[in-house]
């Protein structure tokens, strides 16, 4: 860690949290230099819900280099990009009856929301955006513009202009309505809230403390849009690709979008990708009108495509999630019963708040100390979030949900704190 810690700027964060230098990985688990193993419950902040260097994806990466494939091509057209987005749409859009262009947006997560607020702008005419409390949505000035956590808006280093934030579901608690609120804004031409070009979400909201927005919620919000001539943006980064069971996050309240950000989990091996979907009649875009260097990352096209083939062919993966995250609601809920509290999350992406700020991070630390790693999200690092590849087996989620638990106590136990005691039921899949 020596050279890291002389050479590389203070900004990093991870290797803070995880202190060790790792060297190699595999399915749920890394190594690090000195041969000590640990069980990832961050899969690369979902990244790498297929796990670490997925066999499947894997041969056909190295099947592609061996016979010189493209790996860099701008956008020019080649038949790793004309293979994925033929795949993209037989197995994920057409049979969700999702008739969406396809719009490569650069190498991140953060690219994706920078295009489609552009659109959105362009398409309306008009400038405000509205976004949520708690959200994250990137770092680059327009994405960060619509995130709430203040200490990353403050690196920015000038005002963040142009988007108007309101309470997530949830956010005054479970009797008041956020939307009800919102609506009155709009509807009130003196409110000071200017009609918007678009409202983005997200509809679990993962780094912001794993809220997860109800069903309902998500259904009214889309009706909403509609009706003040906004258009919908789901953030789908984090939490799609299956991490809360079906390929879209918002497949469980039966809306469709009219932009959907899609990264992490996208290209299935790590790999850099990012794109945008959009409903055909919105693609006002003029040839170069947005460009990138990195938006042709064929390695990326490649493992993407093996990735749709090899587990959304079918449905089994999606029962999968949704099976396995119940054992994990169950352990979790088994912890907020001992020792009160509440647990939050859907499918795969789950998590518990503490009332202190400061036990989330020491259940990290004494995580990382027995072999486990997960990472904390929401307001001052309250919560704990439980993140597995979607693909670990039961004995190994079994195993890492007990490393979780000896931790949690162990945590409490030093500190003398508590989980934070909260009326109300969890946030459930249920919602």
């Amino acid at each position: 860690m020596k050279v890291i810690e002389t050479y590389e700027s203070e900004v990093r964060s991870y290797s803070r949290s995880f202190p060790t230098v790792f060297t190699r990985a595999k399915d749920v688990s890394l190594w690090d230099q000195d041969g000590r193993s640990y069980l990832d419950f961050f899969a690369g902040a979902g990244a790498l819900n297929y796990g670490h260097n997925n066999p499947d994806l894997k041969k056909r990466l190295l099947d592609y280099l061996a016979g010189d494939g493209i790996t860099h091509s701008l956008d020019m057209a080649t038949a790793a990009k004309e293979a994925f987005i033929g795949t993209l749409q037989r197995l994920i859009l057409e049979p969700r009856g999702l008739d969406y262009k396809v719009m490569f947006t650069g190498p991140t997560g953060t690219n994706a929301v920078e295009a489609a607020l552009k659109l959105a702008r362009k398409v309306t005419g008009r400038s405000n955006v509205i976004a949520f409390t708690n959200a994250f949505h990137g770092m680059t000035l327009g994405s960060l513009a619509l995130t709430g956590n203040e200490m990353k808006r403050f690196g920015a280093g000038l005002p963040l202009q142009g988007v108007s934030h309101v309470p997530y579901d949830g956010y005054f608690g479970d009797g008041v309505d956020s939307l009800a609120m919102l609506e009155r804004l709009l509807d009130d031409e003196s409110s000071g809230l200017d009609k918007p070009a678009a409202v983005v979400v997200e509809t679990l909201q993962a780094e912001g403390g794993v809220n997860v927005a109800s069903a309902g919620w998500l259904r009214n919000l889309a009706d909403l849009t509609r009706r003040v001539g906004a258009l919908l943006i789901i953030d789908d980064i984090q939490v799609g690709c299956g991490r809360t069971g079906p390929f879209f996050s918002f497949e469980r309240a039966a809306i469709r979008p009219d932009v959907v950000c899609l990264s992490k989990s996208l290209s299935g091996f790590g790999l850099p990708m990012a794109l945008a979907l959009f409903r055909p009649d919105l693609d006002c875009w003029k040839p170069g009108e947005h460009d990138g260097t990195f938006r042709g990352n064929n390695l990326a096209f490649v493992t993407a495509t093996a990735a749709l083939e090899t587990y959304w062919s079918t449905d089994e993966l999606q029962g999968e999630v949704v099976r396995k995250g119940s054992i994990v609601c169950d352990r979790l809920e088994g912890l907020t019963e001992r020792y009160g509290g509440r647990t939050r999350g859907l499918g795969l992406l789950q998590g518990i708040e503490f009332e202190d700020p400061a036990s989330a991070s020491l259940v990290s630390r004494k995580a990382f100390d027995r072999g486990l790693l997960f990472e904390t999200s929401g307001p001052r690092d309250k919560v704990a979030k439980v993140m597995p590849p979607l693909t670990i087996d039961d004995a190994e989620l079994e195993r890492g949900l007990d490393l979780f638990e000896q931790s949690t106590h162990a945590a409490l136990r030093d500190s003398g704190a508590a989980l934070v005691s909260m009326a109300g039921p969890s946030r459930r899949a249920s919602t």
